[in-house]
């Protein structure tokens, strides 16, 4: 019978092999838990983990396998100095037979290279994300019979629960098992039982095999009448218990939760599970926390998804990798639909023009993930244009496409695409379903665009799913101002933003869903943004789980039922007026404010309410909101300052580095603010504004143009990231101020630069 042994604690780690300076640590750990995402250039570099394991001998014929949930990037394992082999990818389960190495009954030395350094075909190969280096996730010691499912099918469990068929009649299911042997043929009974939330026998199947080495069997088995799984309204899950028979005992036995449902994407009316219309109102998540990086313990995890479930939220997209499976595992019994997807993701490989390791990582993501019902669809790529519209790279995601459907029929594909891809892109055909990644009214535009948009893409498109895979902005909390404007950091802006997008994604049926960037403030160490370095601010969420943003109430007033009430820009205590408005979100009908304790108005609306020309006191206000349901008060209480002068602390000091700083040398362009622009003779053998990034980069005369203009961005560490587009294509995606004159500028003095002849060999 299979035996899971956590092997978690009493680990030694060192970033120098050869000092032999070892701590103690006890997984998961992460090396990048402080510099990961405080703005430092953060620790990328092979470092080693080791472990004493003393193991019992095991019974004749059994088998011993070490399992790793996740090391990032690149990983080798040696056992007992003998070297089990190298793993490429961050993100998911891998293991290792170590069977015939074990010397029972002694210390064994399990030794681990993690390696975190960007390598050039190893998928991310950059991203708006820190890579935290390290074991992050459990490893275990797999003990199982000499027959058992199969441990080494790219890091399943060895079974596939398929649900061929559902409706309400039905859900016929078909069970299939890869089963391996290390004995003589002998004769085993695989069976499968269905039982269901209370433990009840629903169907049972069976099948008698002879088994030598590996075999594959399926079996099928049908649910009358089943209860369906029907998200966060009926999370229900039936236990499919797939088990191994030999004699009279079981050998391997696998308990795999299964939400049976059906669902569709219709391109004018969005999804529907089980035939029942849901508008997907998603949220995005990253892996990390503040002081833990991705070291999440299962109590991270719980908070996480308690944090999701409160605000209203039925899906979510796990962006932009593999996630934990204990967090698909709540995302089953929490009912939450999910978009899955791999790290494929901004900048495609430049020695790897195959994406093979893309390739090897959705094969792991989809056989590791198969059994997971809240997961609809994979994601391919995201954001894979910003590297430049090559042709390999639209082959990849062409070859991704049809790989996710060999490897999983019974689900779709979805890519997001960067901002900038036109709607009548070919792009836009290679998967199932499509999602947009769009931020009108942060980089670029007013957050309005996004009606037109919608509506002309849907127009050129009518036959293609869309929803909205991200959209957001920053917002810090320090930050507040009476008139919120793009760009401003500042937490109303922030709020504005999101109460005006929900209004405009709710008025579209033809929307199937959009995902909030992000839900949590995350760790993003090439970002210095609003004050703030090593961070991507644009959470409903902190970092630390601690404080929810007035965004968050935003969504809970249209998306939760549950009865709240909520005045915001609480953290702006200081005001520097004689009156100000008072806002409210809540999903109650009517709110009543008071004043110093006294009773002023009472609105009535929906979600969003509004007091105007509230007269403060010479020193403090006391706010406080109610309101009333089924006979029960719900409240919020704030209080403001009446000062002379606004508080500078409240005004955001500096842009910074980020997508949605100004780049340019603006005392030097001011030099030529009479200059006449005329027409120039821009050829394909001369540099210019429409040459990518990286090929500037290799020139050192074009590079020095490109200094003297963009010193900002030659020093910034999101350099690495854009280095495959062109400052026009960039300033087409995120408006990042090439105005005509700046253009003119430049190329005047780049097309005087020749480009290399290509050397023919």
């Amino acid at each position: 019978m299979r035996k899971i042994l956590n092997i978690n604690n009493n680990w030694k780690f060192t970033k120098d092999l050869e000092s032999n300076n070892w701590e103690n640590v006890n997984i998961p750990h992460t090396w990048n838990t402080i510099d990961g995402y405080n703005g430092n250039e953060y620790y990328k570099d092979a470092c080693w983990y080791e472990k004493e394991l003393v193991v019992e001998r095991l019974p004749q014929g059994q088998r011993a396998y070490i399992e790793f949930n996740a090391v990032n990037s690149i990983s080798d394992v040696y056992f007992n100095d003998v070297h089990l082999g190298e793993h490429k990818g961050g993100y998911s389960i891998f293991r290792y037979d170590v069977t015939e190495l074990i010397k029972f009954d002694e210390i064994n030395i399990l030794t681990v290279k993690a390696d975190n350094s960007i390598i050039d075909g190893v998928y991310p190969t950059t991203a708006d994300f820190t890579f935290y280096g390290g074991i992050y996730r459990d490893v275990n010691l797999v003990i199982t019979d000499s027959i058992h499912f199969d441990l080494m099918d790219h890091g399943s469990c060895g079974v596939y629960v398929s649900q061929d068929q559902v409706n309400e009649e039905s859900a016929k299911l078909s069970i299939k098992t890869k089963v391996v042997s290390h004995s003589e043929e002998e004769a085993i009974r695989i069976v499968v039982d269905i039982l269901d939330m209370d433990g009840n026998l629903v169907k049972y199947t069976a099948k008698d095999v002879l088994v030598k080495e590996n075999i594959e069997v399926v079996l099928p088995i049908t649910i009358e009448n089943p209860i369906l799984w029907q998200g966060v309204d009926n999370p229900y899950l039936y236990n499919v218990n797939v088990r191994i028979e030999k004699h009279n005992d079981i050998i391997d036995e696998l308990n795999i939760p299964t939400g049976v449902r059906y669902f569709e994407f219709d391109p004018k009316k969005g999804f529907f599970l089980n035939g029942k219309h849901m508008k997907l109102k998603g949220v995005s998540r990253h892996q990390d926390k503040f002081e833990r990086g991705w070291a999440l313990t299962k109590e991270d995890h719980d908070l996480d998804m308690q944090l999701i479930k409160e605000v209203g939220a039925n899906s979510i997209r796990l962006a932009h990798y593999q996630h934990d499976q204990y967090f698909y595992d709540l995302c089953d019994k929490e009912g939450m639909v999910i978009w899955a997807e791999i790290p494929f993701i901004s900048k495609a490989a430049t020695t790897d023009l195959t994406g093979q390791n893309a390739k090897d990582q959705m094969v792991e993501l989809i056989r590791q993930n198969y059994n997971h019902s809240s997961i609809v669809m994979w994601g391919v790529q995201n954001e894979i244009q910003i590297s430049g519209d090559l042709p390999y790279v639209r082959q990849i995601v062409k070859e991704l496409n049809d790989l996710t459907h060999k490897e999983d029929s019974t689900r779709l594909t979805t890519q997001a695409n960067v901002m900038s891809v036109p709607n009548n892109d070919e792009y836009n055909t290679y998967t199932d379903i499509i999602g947009y990644n769009k931020y009108y009214g942060w980089y670029t535009g007013k957050t309005e665009d996004f009606a037109d948009w919608l509506d002309d893409f849907h127009a050129t498109n009518p036959n293609k799913p869309l929803g909205i895979s991200e959209y957001g902005a920053e917002g810090i909390i320090t930050y507040h101002t009476d008139e919120p404007k793009v760009k401003d950091y500042t937490e109303e802006y922030h709020a504005l933003y999101h109460e005006t997008l929900l209004k405009i994604f709710n008025e579209r049926d033809f929307l199937w869903g959009s995902y909030v960037w992000n839900f949590f403030d995350f760790g993003s160490a090439i970002r210095d943004e609003g004050g703030v370095k090593g961070r991507n601010n644009k959470g409903l969420i902190t970092f630390d789980r601690k404080i929810k943003k007035d965004a968050f109430f935003a969504y809970k007033a249209v998306w939760s039922n549950e009865p709240f009430v909520h005045i915001t820009s609480k953290r702006f205590i200081e005001r520097a007026t004689d009156t100000i408005n008072i806002k409210v979100y809540s999903n109650l009908d009517e709110v009543t404010l008071f004043i110093n304790g006294e009773k002023i108005n009472t609105l009535t609306g929906n979600h969003t309410f509004v007091f105007e020309n509230i007269k403060l006191s010479e020193e403090t206000t006391d706010i406080k909101v109610i309101a009333t349901k089924d006979d029960r008060e719900y409240s919020d209480y704030a209080f403001f300052n009446k000062v002379a002068k606004p508080n500078p602390v409240y005004e955001c000091p500096d842009q910074g580095g980020g997508f949605a700083a100004n780049w340019f040398d603006e005392d030097l362009i001011s030099q030529f603010t009479d200059i006449e622009i005329t027409e120039l003779n821009i050829t394909d053998d001369v540099f210019s504004t429409g040459t990518i990034l990286a090929e500037i980069l290799e020139n050192e005369e074009a590079t020095n143009v490109f200094r003297k203009y963009c010193p900002s961005l030659i020093d910034s560490p999101m350099l690495s990231m854009l280095s495959g587009s062109s400052l026009d294509y960039l300033n087409e995606s995120f408006d990042i101020g090439l105005d005509e004159r700046l253009c003119f500028l430049m190329n005047r003095e780049l097309i005087q630069i020749k480009k290399e002849e290509p050397v023919l060999v």
